[in-house]
């Protein structure tokens, strides 16, 4: 199994595509693509990849077996976070600029609609027939029934429900644990991370972390942890799943964002962005403008000090400038022989979160 690391260079106006060999990682390419790319780029079952160019209004189409650009899609203004919808004929675009979500038709690469949310959108979480959007300016995460769409009516697709985080929280991310019944939310502006029961779209738990910050939220192959990017403090915060608290931190590079988790290993992929002030100078991993790796099978998440022969083992892969996501692509799903690639349609096949 071939895993690809794609990081969204967000300065370098780029995704740089990094494949990982048994223990190491070879640098592939360099896609240019739009100005000031943003959040991780999410992928497709044959091989079509999708990133939003925050500056230039649109959404880049990349071909992952070949590593190119092959379109632009024209959007609302400041794309920020992507979902590909289940059965692969849609996508959600959430524009931060134009306060709207909107509705692509990825057969014919067009704009069907925009629907109103609240100010400033930025990344979202697509569970069955419904999106969550984390709405940054307004403080909410945004609930939006995409119902319609299973019959292709996108003028059914609406804001049906607000969950309130609090004013000036700034709500960034979210992500929905492998059991879809709880999401956790990365929140700029407030020193915790708030926990949403799908159930009765509800926030039921608010987790103390060290500080503000929170970019990015994963999980844990087994669903016993969360992972929390923290970016003013160049950590991980570890959220254990059964009683919703922090265990441990992670040092990471500087002011990382996005994050990714490889379920055959559990290998840790966040993207440090490096605009921040923390550095950990004696700690592995480190690196600024680059991929910080963690390693944490058979590690201890759950004890306060690591056994000698349980550590995590830490690495950096040098990217290009400002790399604010990252997301992970199988190509042992995708061959050349079985996908038509001007006309190819998708499935969702990226693990991956926002930054």
């Amino acid at each position: 199994m071939a895993i690809e690391i794609y990081s969204t260079d967000t300065d370098s106006g780029q995704i740089s595509v990094v494949r990982k060999e048994g223990d190491g990682y070879e640098h592939v390419t360099s896609i240019p693509v739009g100005n000031a790319p943003r959040g991780s780029v999410k992928f497709t079952r044959d091989g079509r990849g999708f990133v939003s160019n925050t500056s230039t209004n649109s959404v880049s189409e990349i071909d992952a077996l070949t590593h190119r650009e092959v379109a632009r899609i024209t959007v609302g203004s400041g794309p920020r976070g992507l979902g590909i919808l289940p059965g692969d004929r849609y996508m959600l675009v959430s524009n931060s600029g134009s306060n709207t979500v909107s509705v692509v038709d990825l057969e014919s690469r067009e704009e069907l609609t925009q629907i109103a949310v609240g100010r400033d959108p930025r990344h979202m979480a697509i569970v069955g027939d419904s999106a969550y959007v984390s709405v940054w300016g307004s403080g909410y995460i945004s609930k939006i029934d995409i119902s319609g769409l299973r019959k292709g009516d996108a003028s059914d697709v609406r804001e049906i429900a607000r969950i309130r985080i609090q004013e000036n929280s700034h709500p960034y991310s979210l992500n929905v644990d492998r059991t879809g019944r709880f999401a956790l939310v990365a929140c700029n502006s407030v020193d915790y991370v708030p926990v949403i029961d799908l159930a009765t779209d509800q926030v039921v738990k608010r987790v103390p972390v060290t500080s503000q910050g929170g970019r990015a939220v994963a999980f844990s192959p087994d669903n016993r942890y969360a992972l929390v990017t923290l970016e003013r403090e160049s950590v991980i915060a570890v959220i254990d799943m059964e009683t919703l608290e922090t265990t441990r931190y992670l040092p990471t590079g500087p002011s990382p964002r996005g994050i990714a988790v490889d379920e055959r290993d559990f290998t840790v992929y966040a993207s440090a962005f490096a605009r921040g002030t923390v550095l950990h100078v004696d700690q592995p991993g480190s690196m600024p403008h680059a991929i910080t790796v963690v390693r944490l099978e058979d590690v201890d998440l759950g004890a306060e000090q690591d056994s000698p022969d349980r550590k995590p083992v830490f690495a950096d892969i040098p990217v290009g400038y400002g790399p604010c996501s990252v997301s992970l692509f199988d190509t042992d799903r995708v061959s050349l022989d079985n996908v038509d690639l001007d006309a190819a349609h998708m499935s969702h096949s990226s693990v991956g979160s926002a930054g």
